[in-house]
Parts: C-alpha cells; structure tokens; sequence
C-alpha cells in the first residue's frame, strides 16, 4: 500500500507551478477585468519584456485601477498576483492566465449552445410531460459537460499549433497563445487541467437548476392557459390541517380547488390523504409526473377521493392508470376537465 501511495506522489515542482497559475487565474477572474483593463495590460506588455513588465505594471497599477481603500478591489488583487511572479516565466505564465480569461466568455457561450438548442425544444411539448422534464432537469449538467469536453478540445488544438477552429480575426491571438501553452508545458504548468478548474466554477456560477420549483411553475402556466385567472391562483395551508399546504388553491364556478404538486410523490402523498380526510374543499388534485406511482398508491388515493393527473407517457404506458376512474392524463388538464370532478 505505502509502494502504491508513493507512485501517485506529485513532483513539488510541478504541483507548484500549477498552483501557482490557479491562483492567478482566480485573482484574474475576481478582478472582473473589463475589455479596457486587458488591452492596457496587454500593451504594457508589448513595451516592457521579462521582469520590466512586471516593475512596469506595478509602477502602473494606480493608474489603471486606483486605490480603493475598502473591499477587495483590482489594485489589491493585482497586488498579490504581482507578489508570485518572480521570474520571466512567471511574466509568461500571467499573460497567458490574462488571454485564457479574455478568451474564457467565448467558450463559455459555446458551452451554453447545447443547453439552448435543447430548450428551444420545450416550445413543442407539453410542459407536464416526462420528455419536457427530462430536458429541464439535465439542462444545467448539460451545460457543464459541454463546457468540459469543449475546454479538452480547445487546449488540444492548443497544444497541436491549431488555430483554424476560429474566425480568422482571431487566428494571430490564438497562434501566441498555442506557443504561449506549448512552452509553457516544458515547465510542468497543464493548462487544460487548471483551466477547467476556474471554468468549471464560472460555468456553475452561469447555471442553477431549479427543478424543483420549476414543476410548480410549469403547472402554473398550464392552469393560466386553461383561464384560470392567476391573481385569483394562491398557495394556502389547509383551515382544518395547517401542516399541509396546497401548492394551488382557486374557485371555480362556486367550488374550492385545492392541488398539491410534486414531480415525485415518495411518501408525501400520505399528507394530502390525511387532508382529505378533514379538508372542507370540494376537488382535491394531485399532479405528478408519475415515475414512481405504484398501483398502490393510486388505489390509496383514489380511495380518498383524490384526483390524480400524471404526465401522459407514463399515463399511456400503465393499464392500471388508464382504467381508473379519477386517474387523467395532464394533456387532458382543461377547464372543462376541472368542471366535470365531483
């Protein structure tokens, strides 16, 4: 085991290079720089080589970015970036860092595409159906995924001198940057490795996944197009069973509509049962996608009188769902649906 352990030793050296070019690069990305910030640094570099730029960009940091004497400001942060470069190489390391976060929002709108070809395809399905969820549910690990294979990608060409995968306005910066990051790695630094590392953070800053939440408001969108009116649509806890709270509360032609929704039912259903048992409303709905909707479950809260509407693939797919009275279909989920329960 000891033999083991001292095979996957990382050299010193190595770990701390690359340390040190995260670290720039997350000061870089702290700093927020603007397009301006780059382009006076960049050309500062163009006028002073080796460690004169570096005594050159301290002389003139003040200059670009003031003095602020509270919070964490671009002076300070370049303060301490200025502090680890001690040799021509580190000089090297933080231009190539300073073009990787100049460089950084193309790939990461790239990375986006996917996410957003994918969405472009909700316009045609039915917002409670399996499919629907399936995408919005992925949505953001799609967006992540992409980002990891395209940054593989992007300092592969890197490293082979390939710069045709851009506009050719861009070719000569890429040509620096593929000879900045093939030098580079005679020192140990792995671009891509420590580069994913600060864009994997940018990407799940970019991103939330509200799944949860978002069923409700796919449900609420379908209630607002059948005409329920959405002023009249609030969320309420049960007069007679106040630790039980429906998602959707409404009138319709002088009835009470309670409806709990969840995307999966586990055990909370049992709650609405208990509800039903003493709730003075009049229809009482629960709409899940029914991927784990047991016939058990459906006798249990049918028994109840509870109705129930499950999103139409995994309604189709279960004998059990579709001989039941009271079990529907969410495409089915129309105003004159909702007139017709008891």
């Amino acid at each position: 085991m000891k033999n083991s352990i001292e095979k996957l030793k990382v050299d010193k050296n190595k770990f701390d290079i690359n340390l040190k070019f995260y670290f720039i690069l997350k000061y870089l990305l702290k700093a927020k720089l603007s397009e301006k910030d780059i382009k006076n640094i960049l050309e500062l570099n163009s006028l002073y080589k080796n460690l004169k730029f570096r005594t050159a960009l301290f002389d003139n940091l003040e200059k670009y970015f003031g003095n602020s004497k509270t919070g964490l400001t671009k002076y300070d942060l370049f303060v301490d970036i200025l502090d680890l470069i001690k040799n021509n190489n580190d000089v090297v390391l933080l231009i190539f860092s300073l073009k990787l976060i100049a460089i950084k929002p193309l790939l990461l709108q790239e990375a986006k595409i996917k996410d957003l070809l994918d969405l472009s395809k909700l316009k045609q399905l039915n917002p409670l159906s399996t499919t629907y969820d399936k995408i919005t549910l992925v949505s953001p690990y799609s967006t992540r995924v992409s980002g990891a294979l395209l940054s593989l990608i992007f300092f592969d060409k890197l490293e082979n001198n390939d710069t045709a995968f851009l506009s050719s306005d861009t070719t000569n910066f890429l040509k620096e940057l593929s000879a900045e990051a093939i030098n580079l790695k005679k020192y140990g630094i792995e671009p891509n490795q420590i580069f994913m590392l600060m864009f994997s953070e940018s990407i799940n800053q970019s991103i939330t996944s509200d799944s949860g939440s978002n069923y409700e408001d796919r449900i609420l969108s379908v209630l607002v197009n059948i005409g329920i009116d959405s002023d009249k649509i609030s969320k309420i806890h049960d007069k007679n069973d106040s630790s039980t709270e429906f998602d959707f509360f409404f009138e319709l032609e002088d009835r009470t509509f309670g409806i709990g929704a969840k995307r999966t039912l586990r055990e909370r259903y049992k709650q609405f049962i208990k509800t039903a048992q003493m709730s003075k409303i009049d229809v009482m709905i629960e709409i899940t996608l029914g991927i784990d909707l047991t016939e058990e479950k459906v006798k249990t809260i049918r028994n109840h009188n509870i109705y129930l509407f499950v999103a139409d693939e995994i309604y189709h797919s279960n004998p059990y769902l579709k001989n039941n009275n009271g079990v529907f279909s969410t495409k089915d989920l129309d105003i004159d649906m909702l007139k017709k329960l008891k």
